[in-house]
């Protein structure tokens, strides 16, 4: 039996405006750049304006909130006036650099090699699977059989992992050595082998990953040796030769101009002040296309036209328009929100950006949103993948975030400010005899800091450091 019945719901949607909007927010400079490039390629009534134009050009904000039928002068309240704007870009700043793009990665840096090897078809397919399929590391995570799978299916090839494993073996031996290895033990063997038959403990090294790798990963030198029979000089110069090998020969494949970063702030520190300013010197002026204004204005004053063709055309430039209108409101309400967050950032940290390093105080981005009035997500979007450079360098925003450790005094430091003097704790220690977590934690509470041993260990996990037994060393005197 059907049964009807009426239900009353009140539901939050976010307007096209505020969705532009967001997504401009969360946009670095460089991505916006390519925003407004695109922009201007999408929407002919927009247009990049010179440095010599008008610019008492003044905003013309027409009523577009009417679904109901309009005049062409609605769209014109004032000829003499062009919606406009500027993204309030400082003069002084010169043209920023842009980022070069390496010319070639790591998968065609190895496809490049691969031609010169003398491959037949099926092997060909082979190798085009395994270095299609290696990750950012370097290493083949995929299995085998996966490999054999693929290509007999897709290719109608009769193949085994043999064959496989035979052009793996081949590809792991192309530049960078080690590429393609399917564990850690297997990428320093293959270095190993690489190197000279003549190179001094290169047997006793080979020995250590081939037939000792699980103690050699847990720095057990002990029980190597004595179950290779070698001495400390013996096993130090063979350890020494192991860490020269690259443990993952994916990384370093980017150039500098990859890891180029744009800030998207720039702050100076003026007598007891500070000048905050977004990195906008690359940004256009936008404007409303000084042609299609004219057109408009000749519209305007023929006579006007019920004929089909006339209608689209009003159509079209509404709806132009409205998307113009929108753009330039949303890139102007992006950068009011941004210097919003940023000058909050500076005003709770301002002991870092006069002093630098080692004067972060704690700080959340709730601490932020409730002193500018915004939503924790708002600030969340303008945090996300940006940066300020400041008078001690480039920094992204998430860094001057953090949570507090007690002090004895009664008041809280950043817990950067603690994972900095574990790090230095660490790199300080005697590696014959590292610290261990309670002796750091021991050592906090007696400068002053509140600290839990789980937490000590947790800092010391984020920070990429091993547990103490992992970074003991053998050290050779004389």
């Amino acid at each position: 039996m059907l049964n009807l019945s009426q239900e009353l719901r009140l539901q939050q949607k976010l307007s096209p405006q505020q969705i532009q909007y967001i997504q401009l927010l969360q946009l670095p400079t460089i991505a916006l750049e390519q925003r407004i490039q695109q922009e201007l390629e999408r929407n002919p009534l927009l247009e990049e304006v010179v440095d010599n134009m008008d610019s008492d050009s003044a905003k013309v904000e027409p009523d577009l909130t009417s679904d109901e039928e309009f005049d062409i002068e609605d769209l014109l309240p004032d000829v003499d006036n062009i919606y406009g704007y500027k993204a309030q870009v400082d003069d002084s700043q010169e043209d920023r650099e842009i980022p070069i793009t390496s010319p070639e990665s790591m998968t065609d840096y190895l496809r490049g090699q691969k031609g010169f090897l003398d491959l037949n078809r099926r092997d060909t397919l082979i190798a085009e699977q395994i270095i299609g399929s290696i990750d950012e590391d370097g290493y083949l995570r995929r299995e085998i059989s996966s490999i054999v799978d693929d290509i007999s299916f897709n290719y109608r090839e009769d193949l085994n992992e043999q064959d496989v494993i035979n052009v793996l073996q081949i590809i792991q031996r192309l530049d960078p050595p080690g590429i393609a290895a399917r564990s850690v033990q297997e990428c320093l063997l293959i270095q190993l082998h690489l190197m000279a038959d003549d190179t001094p403990e290169i047997a006793t090294a080979l020995d250590v990953i081939s037939r000792e790798f699980d103690a050699f990963s847990k720095r057990q030198y002990s029980r190597i040796k004595d179950r290779l029979g070698v001495d400390d000089v013996a096993l130090k110069s063979a350890i020494d030769l192991i860490q020269s090998c690259n443990p993952k020969p994916g990384e370093g494949t980017t150039t500098v101009q990859e890891n180029y970063v744009i800030p998207d702030f720039l702050i100076k520190k003026v007598d007891d002040s500070f000048v905050i300013q977004l990195n906008s010197g690359n940004f256009p002026t936008l404007i409303v296309s000084k042609s299609y204004r004219e057109m408009i204005q000749q519209m305007s004053s023929e006579k006007k036209s019920k004929s089909q063709s006339d209608s689209e055309t009003k159509k079209f430039l509404r709806t132009k328009l409205e998307s113009a209108k929108w753009f330039i409101d949303a890139v102007q309400q992006r950068r009011q929100t941004m210097l919003s967050v940023m000058h909050e950032i500076v005003s709770c940290q301002r002991e870092f950006f006069t002093y630098g390093e080692g004067h972060l105080r704690p700080l959340i981005l709730k601490d932020i949103a409730i002193r500018i009035n915004m939503d924790i997500s708002t600030v969340s979007r303008v945090v996300s993948g940006k940066y300020v450079q400041c008078d001690y360098g480039v920094y992204e925003l998430k860094y001057f975030f953090s949570e507090g450790v007690a002090t004895e005094e009664g008041g809280t430091v950043s817990n950067k400010e603690v994972k900095s003097i574990i790090a230095t704790m660490i790199e300080e220690e005697d590696k014959t005899d590292p610290l261990t977590d309670d002796s750091i934690t021991a050592t906090l509470k007696e400068h002053g800091y509140k600290i839990a041993r789980r937490t000590v260990s947790k800092y010391r996990m984020q920070l990429g450091l091993p547990v103490a037994r992992l970074r003991r060393e053998i050290v050779i005197e004389g």
